[in-house]
């Protein structure tokens, strides 16, 4: 890419739509292209209108849902021991996929996951034998998630994990990185996006932005925005980890992906290559990614998600060098929370009325 392609790029990432505040139902499908059903909840076999929805957590945005619809009985449950007996009867649960509550006794129409993440639900043969309606938060915490993939990127190949640690014993060291080729321009590097999804989307963004070029996969179709170059099929995925600096997982969790990034893929991989992962922590098979690392098969990684999480105190994974952890925070901004309720409420209208619903998931592929 040339200066002025550069300067292009520039000019398409801070000119592209930016809404304050996502408040309506409106901006939020228009901005993130969240899809409505093609069929109407009313037309499901086991649809009625509720009587019962309970919330999960002590959430204050649950007067809002009580004040929009005061003929409905609300009910707060904090604790996943009270989970089961919450909700004997009832017809709705604002949540999450927690197995210990959605697995047996209930006789839920319709749960409203507040996370993207829901391989749990799709895992649960009872939420399919009850015909339970899924639908959850894709897409909304695509622009703070990406923000952090891109930090992660960023801090790694300026080795700011390697001047912070130094930082913390006062020592100035200009050495700490090998040399200067080892830090690079990341205009002209190529950045693998894995999962070409919400989120995956709002990466390639932003590193077209910077004046990367940009490849991705994606498990249906070879479609993607004009800002990244190649978009390949799932089974593409060593092929194109060669030609990548950096590969970024946004990827769901599915039978498909999990372990996907084993042995042979960081073999794959340029040596000094980045990984960075933001998706979801089994995808990961932890122990080939750590011994990539040891080997020097890949130059680092920056993780937000691990496997197991909460990663024990105690696992190397900690100790290793160039390697950046952060706790399953990615999706955290001053933003994202007021665009989900707003999705919560715009659903609850109209799982009520009998319309169709916004962002369902399809349980057989698992998003």
């Amino acid at each position: 890419m040339n200066k002025y392609g550069f300067f292009s790029s520039l000019f398409l990432l801070v000119t592209l739509p930016v809404f304050a505040q996502d408040s309506a139902p409106h901006d939020l499908m228009e901005r993130f292209g969240l899809r409505e059903a093609r069929q109407a909840v009313s037309e499901r076999e086991n649809w009625k209108p509720p009587h019962k929805v309970v919330v999960w957590g002590n959430n204050s945005r649950m007067q809002v849902l009580k004040d929009a619809h005061p003929d409905l009985q609300f009910n707060n449950v904090s604790s996943t021991s009270e989970l089961p007996q919450s909700l004997t009867d009832a017809d709705v649960f604002i949540g999450r996929c927690i197995s210990s509550g959605i697995d047996s006794g209930h006789k839920l129409r319709w749960l409203m996951s507040l996370s993207v993440g829901v391989e749990n639900c799709a895992a649960s043969d009872y939420l399919k034998n009850q015909n339970t309606l899924i639908t959850n938060v894709q897409k909304l915490s695509g622009p703070e998630i990406a923000e952090h993939a891109i930090a992660l990127m960023m801090a790694l190949n300026r080795g700011l994990d390697a001047f912070v640690a130094a930082q913390q014993s006062s020592t100035w060291d200009r050495g700490l990185l090998p040399g200067d080729e080892t830090i690079w321009e990341l205009e002209g590097r190529t950045v693998l996006v894995v999962g070409l999804g919400g989120i995956g989307k709002e990466v390639a963004r932003r590193a077209y932005g910077l004046g990367m070029k940009v490849i991705a996969t994606r498990n249906s179709r070879r479609e993607g925005p004009a800002y990244v170059s190649y978009v390949g099929l799932a089974d593409e995925l060593l092929t194109l980890a060669k030609q990548a600096d950096v590969v970024i997982n946004t990827a769901p969790l599915t039978e498909k992906t999990q372990g996907m990034y084993n042995a042979e893929f960081f073999k794959a991989m340029q040596n000094h290559a980045y990984f960075i992962s933001v998706g979801r922590g089994r995808s990961t098979n932890t122990d080939d990614l750590l011994a990539a690392l040891k080997s020097g098969e890949l130059a680092g990684a920056g993780l937000d998600v691990t496997d197991p999480e909460p990663l024990p105190a105690d696992h190397p994974l900690w100790q290793q060098p160039r390697v950046i952890i952060t706790p399953h925070m990615a999706a955290r901004s001053e933003k994202v929370r007021d665009r989900i309720w707003t999705l919560v409420g715009e659903n609850l209208r109209r799982y009520i009325a009998g319309e169709k619903m916004i962002s369902e998931v399809n349980l057989d592929r698992g998003y």
